[in-house]
């Protein structure tokens, strides 16, 4: 309100999910604007000169608009405003977002922890950046996501609990033990993180629990002195070759210990949507060599690899590619009679057991862990989105699932090939 005042502009907005959710949040609840500012004036059913609900303070119109309704919110946009206020922008239809982010001379916006592959994240809020004075207070899990070109002057904030001087001590703490720890919901409502808080497939993933550092896996190198090595390395391929989507082609580098713990290594992901000249299956032959030889260096060889069943075009290329250059490593479609199903219940496992774990640096299947959900519309059955690095991390572990989740004994070990 002290932006409206000192805007030159007389038209303004407000815009929450509905006008009566903008009504009950910001207008009319205590400590809202009526209350704060007794000037200020809402005509909820708009008046003789301004039919949509809007607020007069001094000489100036504050329209609100429910983003929710696309013909209402368009009648408006056809002007430039002063300031506008979007209240939990990530429930808002993105093209009002895209809209009215290009008609105002300043713009605030309030949200709650949500999915971070909605794209009012992308464009929008990863590109802002925190004031140093306040850096400290926004989660390590937050700040890592803040990645986004920035914009000049564009400023995030995060708030806890401890900001808002209406809770008491007591209140704050009857809303934590109401959350069970260890859900999305206490993660989400609890701590301020984001994910989304309801279907999620690997709903026990939890960061610090199950990311580890490089160093953390160095021990189980076969030259330290530790009892536990890796005694099997393997490697997986998923592809998309869309320009026009999301998806992407994602390669993932796994170790598997002698006491049964696997350890996403290494993962390397390229999207032909953000490509000016796109990647053909013949340049992922490259790409994949390259990866499989840099791991080859760091951690060991993983002779056998595995790439989707699917994309046969891109077998082929591998398979040519061996025979004219020569290479050590061999080739394998996917192995996909585990199903789906059957796959997420052994990774649900391995991580309540303390048998998986992800380097910090693998940071594309660490969000796809975080966000890959059920569908609605279909039980059992998972989204067919968002799982492209977990899709390339099972095609490695299951040729050699059984080793996961317990010591292999000798005799196993003197058998396998």
């Amino acid at each position: 309100m002290r932006m409206v005042s000192a805007s030159p502009k007389k038209l303004h907005i407000i815009a929450s999910k509905t006008t009566g959710t903008a009504e009950k949040n910001i207008i009319q609840q205590d400590n809202g604007i009526l209350d704060l500012h007794k000037n200020a004036q809402y005509y909820g059913n708009g008046d003789k000169d301004n039919k949509l609900p809007h607020i007069k303070f001094e000489d100036k119109i504050i329209y609100i608009l429910g983003y929710d309704n696309k013909d209402k919110w368009r009648n408006v946009l056809g002007s430039q405003f002063g300031c506008v206020y979007i209240d939990e922008i990530n429930t808002a239809d993105i093209d009002f977002v895209r809209e009215i982010s290009t008609r105002n001379d300043y713009l605030m916006a309030t949200l709650n922890p949500d999915d971070p592959s909605l794209p009012v994240y992308k464009e929008f809020v990863n590109r802002s950046r925190p004031y140093k004075k306040y850096i400290q207070d926004v989660p390590p899990e937050i700040m890592s996501e803040l990645t986004e070109e920035p914009v000049p002057n564009w400023k995030y904030w995060f708030f806890s609990f401890a900001d808002n001087l209406s809770l008491t001590p007591e209140v704050i703490e009857k809303k934590k033990t109401a959350a069970p720890r260890g859900t999305k919901l206490y993660k989400n409502k609890i701590l301020g993180l984001r994910g989304k808080a309801t279907g999620l497939v690997f709903s026990n993933f939890d960061r610090q629990q199950h990311i580890k550092s490089k160093k953390w896996a160095k021990q189980f190198l076969t030259n330290n002195r530790q009892s536990e090595k890796f005694m099997q390395y393997s490697a997986g391929l998923d592809t998309a070759y869309s320009q026009k989507s999301p998806d992407i082609i994602a390669m993932s580098f796994i170790g598997i210990t002698d006491k049964g713990i696997c350890v996403v290594l290494d993962e390397r992901v390229y999207n032909n949507a953000d490509l000016q000249t796109p990647i053909a299956p013949s340049d992922t032959v490259k790409n994949f060599v390259d990866f499989l030889e840099r791991n080859r260096q760091e951690w060991g060889l993983a002779r056998n690899v595995f790439i989707d069943s699917a994309d046969q075009a891109t077998i082929t290329e591998l398979n040519k590619y061996k025979m004219q250059k020569g290479c050590i490593y061999t080739f394998n479609s996917a192995w996909k009679k585990t199903q789906i199903i059957d796959r997420i219940n052994l990774q649900l496992g391995w991580l309540a057991q303390g048998y998986y774990f992800v380097l910090e640096h693998c940071k594309n299947y660490i969000n796809e862990l975080e966000i890959y959900s059920w569908r609605e519309d279909k039980d059992n059955t998972p989204e067919d989105a968002h799982d492209h690095c977990i899709n390339a991390s099972q095609y490695a572990w299951l040729p050699f699932k059984q080793r996961i989740g317990g010591e292999i004994s000798g005799a196993d070990k003197n058998n396998e090939k």
